[in-house]
C-alpha cells in the first residue's frame, strides 16, 4: 500500500500519474466524482487501484456510529487484496493544518480523518507527502 498525502490543489493527483502510474492500467477511484460509494469490494479491480480523495469518502461514514470497527475491516481487506500481487495507491488531502472547524460535524470529519490516515501510515509500505508538486518520501525505500 502507498500512501500520498499532502496539502489540497497541491499536485497529489498528477504527482502520482507521473510517478507511478504512467502507462500502467489503473482503476482511478475518485471520492471528489461521486460515482463510487462502496470501497469494500476492490476485489474486481485491475492490478493497479488508486483511490483518490480518501476524506470524502470518510465523510460519507460520518454517520455510521460503527466507523472505526468498519474502517479496521476495510484497511484489512486492502492489505489482503494486495497480497495477490496487486497495488493500492491511497491519495488523501492533509486536513490537519489551518483554522479548526466550529461546526462539529467538521471537526469530527477532520478527527476522524487524521485517525484513518494514521492508520493507513502504519500499514503502508510507502508514505509520500507533496506539496506544490514536490514529494518527500516518509516512509519506504528511497528512489
Amino acid at each position: 500500500m502507498h500512501f500520498v498525502t499532502g496539502g489540497a490543489y497541491n499536485g497529489k493527483r498528477k504527482w502520482v500519474i507521473e510517478h507511478m502510474v504512467k502507462d500502467a492500467p489503473a482503476r482511478w477511484i475518485s471520492g471528489y466524482e461521486k460515482t463510487v460509494t462502496d470501497l469494500q469490494n476492490i476485489k474486481a479491480y485491475e492490478k493497479l487501484t488508486v483511490i483518490e480523495g480518501l476524506e470524502q469518502f470518510i465523510y460519507a461514514w460520518l454517520e455510521n456510529h460503527d466507523w472505526r470497527r468498519e474502517w479496521h475491516t476495510l484497511l484489512h481487506q486492502w492489505m489482503k487484496w494486495e497480497t495477490e500481487n496487486r497495488k493500492l495507491i491511497i491519495i488523501g488531502t492533509d486536513m490537519s493544518k489551518g483554522i479548526v472547524p466550529m461546526d462539529a460535524k467538521e471537526r469530527l470529519w477532520r478527527d476522524v480523518t487524521g485517525w484513518c490516515y494514521q492508520d493507513i501510515v502504519n500499514h503502508a509500505s510507502t508514505v509520500d507527502v507533496v506539496w506544490y508538486g514536490v514529494s518527500e518520501r516518509l516512509k519506504g525505500e528511497i528512489r
